[in-house]
């Protein structure tokens, strides 16, 4: 699978900083596999018919998800990454036709489906609570959300010896919250309907109010 490595767009990192899915490291490989299995979960919850991946980088999970018989789609605001997605696509034998290029901030009501899923996208942004609102509006029924936690995210990363003059701050991250913090911000636009934290992140399922 191709990974954008750093690579940036308009001053923004896009897609992965290095391989975690392709990874043989013990510790990285534990931690990606609590998050699969958690986000495996919530998905199996909401039992979707349709998906879309808002923020979807290189297409690994949108990919996974149409494989298993989901109407899944996804999008991202860089051209650069959806070029990786669609290349990635066409090697798995998925459509590259699923994936297209839109900012968050720009989605409309085609854009709904029955499951958003938005995970490692909210921390990138300038303007978190404009995003939370365009979910509510186009969301039609389910809205799964990711952001690592902190400050427990940053304390790991140096003490495996990453950005440390940064003191532990992923590039491109420019939100930080605990996982009371995100889950004050995200209930004031969905109801927060279960909270999962896998090490190192804080997980949500939420559903549209009303």
């Amino acid at each position: 699978m191709r990974i954008a490595r750093g690579l940036s767009e308009d001053g923004v990192v896009v897609g992965n900083v290095f391989d975690k899915y392709g990874s043989r490291n013990p510790v990285v490989r534990a931690l990606l596999g609590g998050f699969s299995r958690t986000l495996n979960e919530l998905v199996a919850e909401a039992a979707p018919a349709t998906l879309h991946e808002i923020g979807c980088g290189e297409g690994y999970w949108t990919a996974r998800w149409y494989r298993q018989g989901i109407a899944a789609r996804g999008s991202d605001f860089s051209e650069k990454v959806v070029g990786i997605a669609r290349a990635n696509a066409a090697e798995g034998g998925v459509p590259p036709d699923i994936f297209t290029v839109r900012s968050i901030y720009d989605l409309k009501g085609e854009d709904g489906a029955d499951l958003l899923v938005c995970c490692e996208v909210l921390e990138h942004l300038e303007r978190p609570e404009d995003a939370l609102r365009v979910l509510r509006e186009v969301a039609k029924g389910w809205v799964i959300l990711s952001v690592p936690r902190e400050p427990l995210w940053r304390i790991m990363n140096m003490a495996r010896g990453k950005y440390l003059g940064d003191l532990g701050n992923t590039p491109g991250h420019v939100q930080h919250w605990s996982h009371r913090g995100f889950m004050e911000m995200v209930s004031r636009h969905l109801q927060i309907v279960s909270v999962r934290l896998p090490i190192p992140w804080t997980m949500l399922l939420c559903r549209v109010p009303g």
